[in-house]
């Protein structure tokens, strides 16, 4: 009954957004996932009998890397939410696609041998109709944070419902296996978490400048003011510092070059973009490229970690933490609590520290990863399947 309730309300709720969808087409954002996952533009149902990883960001997609390696090319299925997510789904096979909502499941799910779901994508009607045609249905690097926890309690009737179609679950920490079992989870089994399984790697050596580097990396609205701001504290103490700006979405790009040109013009600092100019001899440099903030942490000596000087939850600061980076952080990382439990040394501070502690930059200490994580247990299971 649930089961055909909960089609009936997606079909109805599909249909009265069409207009919207439609209209948001028109954005560049986008222009590409909305019609493939809305209106099945270009979007074909995936080869039959694969095993079908999914994942929604781009942060994701790149974690998932070491389980979609383990398996031959011919068996990968790969799918995503998102424009960034596509771009890193797309190097793993042709048999990439975008996840179209769930009303247009019913004809765009083909067999699998597995559905393996990344952390917390939890559509209802993906896991039923793949478990209903024959695929083993697994939730990986599953997490519960302190914030969406009680969110998610008070929806603990349709969750339930949810966990009966997914017949593993593989958590973060005991206390995400113990929150997801109040939820309905059964057959939970942790195993850390997976962007701490294999780290990625620099693809190519940059050059670093004389002097001190600050990498500020995965900044949102509202944190690159703040950070040029400290800098310029820093500056002060140190005027062989160059500062690094790593927007966390491309579509920011351009914001954040304005914003950066008028705080140097108004400083007198040189700055310039990376795709323009591949070097960080400047005061300031925007990198308004994907794909090179791990290159960038290799000739980095301190790291702003973006994402949590803003509500935004931070993110993964084990990448930089390889190379023994001096980390600072916001106090608003509540979505990678598990992850900074890992690390020694990061320094969390609320944003009207954040010049301050920059410019002691002396008393901060290196960063030292502590844990990883084993995918054995994930892989056998998948390959029980086969």
């Amino acid at each position: 009954m649930f089961f055909y309730l909960y089609s009936i309300v997606s079909i109805l709720l599909y249909i009265i957004a069409l207009p919207f969808l439609f209209l948001f087409s028109f954005k560049s954002k986008y222009k590409v996932s909305i019609p493939a996952r809305f209106f099945l533009w270009k979007n074909p149902p995936l080869k039959s009998e694969g095993i079908w990883f999914h994942s929604c960001s781009f942060g994701e997609a790149k974690a998932i890397k070491p389980l979609v390696d383990a398996f031959p090319s011919d068996l990968l299925r790969m799918t995503t939410t998102t424009q960034t997510g596509k771009s890193v789904i797309d190097t793993y096979t042709e048999q990439s696609r975008y996840l179209p909502f769930e009303a247009l499941l019913f004809g765009w799910v083909k067999p699998q041998k597995v559905l393996v779901v990344m952390e917390a994508e939890f559509w209802y009607l993906l896991f039923a109709l793949a478990k209903k045609r024959g695929a083993k249905t697994m939730l990986i690097n599953a997490r519960m944070s302190d914030r969406s926890f009680p969110k998610y309690l008070k929806m603990r009737w349709l969750y339930r419902e949810i966990f009966r179609h997914i017949d593993e679950v593989y958590a973060q920490t005991t206390l995400d296996k113990e929150r997801l079992e109040m939820l309905g989870a059964t057959n939970v089994r942790v195993t850390g978490n997976i962007k701490l399984a294999v780290l990625p790697k620099p693809t190519r050596v940059l050059g670093k400048p004389e002097g001190l580097v600050v990498c500020t990396a995965s900044t949102h609205e509202g944190e690159e003011a703040l950070i040029m701001n400290a800098f310029m504290h820093l500056k002060e103490e140190r005027p062989d510092a160059h500062l690094v700006i790593v927007p966390r979405h491309p579509e920011r790009f351009d914001k954040v070059v304005g914003l950066t040109k008028d705080f140097a013009v108004e400083h007198g600092y040189s700055w310039h973009r990376y795709s323009q100019q591949e070097d960080f001899k400047s005061d300031i440099t925007v990198v308004d490229r994907l794909g090179e903030l791990v290159n960038i942490y290799a000739i980095t000596d301190i790291v702003v970690l973006g994402g949590a000087f803003e509500a935004i939850g931070g993110h993964n600061a084990a990448e930089a933490a390889q190379f023994g980076c001096k980390i600072i952080s916001g106090p608003h990382y509540f979505n990678q609590k598990d992850i900074f439990e890992a690390i020694e040394g990061i320094m969390v501070v609320e944003p009207s520290a954040l010049a301050q502690r920059l410019s002691q930059y002396g008393l901060l200490t290196p960063s030292k990863l502590k844990v990883q994580t084993d995918l054995t247990p994930i892989v056998e299971s998948i390959k029980e399947t086969l």
